[in-house]
């Protein structure tokens, strides 16, 4: 979806049961089992921002990007609260290669693939190119369900290979076996690195 008053709406609404109050256990496996040279990291469709509260506690220099106002509003209050480095900006992600072209070392997505209606993945692949350095790479956990209708649009693990692999050296996508009980067998953890520009 590109309307930001939708989002904004089911914020507001309380209807955004992707917000899972904290970051998901996936990443945080990812971190505490595998060292990952810090560095620039962004964070596309942030919310309130606890997945980059998380990458940041482990060094990275972090913005979470999400075009609701009132949740980067919120995600930057929790960053002050907790004394986090990470940094929130309002801004839709399509218009990122314009300021932060290729600025970062890693893109982090969670459920902003699943968001973006299908026919705008190309461009989201495009994207996540632009903004992210040579070797730069993407650490994704893509919402991998079968369900009609969206938002949230599924997606296979087949679709996903075919969007990112003339762009990107597709490293490891493999089911996530940490998900939340409500996601169980839904959720894919991909690491993608850029195929040098």
């Amino acid at each position: 979806m590109t309307n930001s008053e939708y989002w904004e709406q089911r914020y507001q609404d309380g209807t955004d049961v992707w917000d899972l109050g904290q970051a998901v256990p996936p990443f945080i496996s990812l971190l505490e089992s595998t060292a990952l040279p810090p560095g620039r990291l962004a964070v596309l469709g942030c919310g309130r921002g606890y997945d980059a509260l998380l990458f940041a506690e482990y060094g990275f220099d972090v913005i979470g990007f999400d075009f609701a106002n009132s949740v980067i509003t919120e995600a930057n209050a929790l960053a002050e609260a907790t004394e986090s480095s990470a940094k929130f900006l309002t801004r839709d992600i399509f218009d990122l290669p314009n300021e932060f072209e290729g600025y970062f070392d890693y893109l982090v997505e969670h459920t902003c693939f699943c968001a973006i209606y299908p026919a705008q993945r190309p461009a989201y692949v495009q994207m996540a190119k632009s903004i992210l350095k040579p070797q730069g790479e993407i650490i994704g956990l893509f919402f991998t369900h079968n369900r009609p209708g969206g938002p949230p649009f599924g997606v296979t693990t087949t679709e996903i290979r075919e969007y990112f692999s003339n762009d990107f050296e597709i490293r490891s996508l493999e089911p996530a076996i940490n998900s939340i009980p409500k996601r169980q067998g839904e959720e894919h953890m991909g690491r993608f690195r850029v195929i040098k520009k």
